[in-house]
């Protein structure tokens, strides 16, 4: 019974945050800049969707968690095979609004830089059959659809959706975004850069 109980707190942390279903192509496009205020330096000047964003450098120099997921083919990987260059891990879900709008940057940035980061996008629906026909559908490519339907990241982080992680080369925690960015942007590149530094 505990763990249902777990469960459906954990449930209600990242669908309070992401409890909009996704934007028609022409809304999403609408929605703000892409500028992402720091955590400790907020603006009053960002779009609304822009203010969503927001970095924190809280968990700066954590480990990657142990947590088990599963990549593309079902066969379970952790974060610890990513150890070796600068991993981005996108937490995120096929009916999250945010999660949606910025799954594209994230495609864009996965085959610009995949010479020097890893774009991990690890998808918290609970339904996986669900995520490599949406990635297929909107030509999502250089994403592999890595599922955690046991959901151990949004509910053992405590953390809502959209939330990405970059972690520096030996796998500590450099900043998180919760909120959705442009990825394939100027802001995203110089936030992105603080691993390769």
């Amino acid at each position: 019974m505990r763990p249902v109980i777990a469960l459906l707190l954990g449930l209600s942390l990242f669908v309070g945050a992401c409890d909009k279903r996704a934007a028609a192509p022409e809304q999403a496009a609408a929605e703000g800049d892409g500028t992402v205020p720091d955590v400790a330096a907020p603006t009053n000047t960002a779009t609304p969707a822009a203010a969503a964003a927001k970095v924190d450098r809280s968990h700066k120099g954590e480990a990657m968690p142990a947590y088990q997921f599963q990549d593309g083919a079902g066969k379970p990987v952790t974060l610890a095979d990513f150890r070796g260059k600068p991993a981005l891990v996108n937490l995120w879900a096929t009916w999250c609004a945010p999660c949606v709008h910025e799954m594209p940057t994230l495609d864009a940035l996965a085959a610009r830089e995949k010479a020097s980061l890893q774009v991990v996008t690890v998808s918290q629906d609970m339904e996986p059959d669900k995520v490599q026909p949406f990635l297929t559908t909107r030509k999502l490519a250089n994403l592999i659809a890595y599922r955690d339907a046991d959901l151990k990241f949004s509910t053992g982080m405590s953390v809502s959706l959209p939330t990405t992680i970059l972690y520096d080369a030996s796998g500590k925690e450099v900043w998180r975004v919760t909120g959705g960015m442009d990825w394939a942007g100027a802001d995203a590149a110089k936030l992105i850069d603080e691993a390769k530094g």
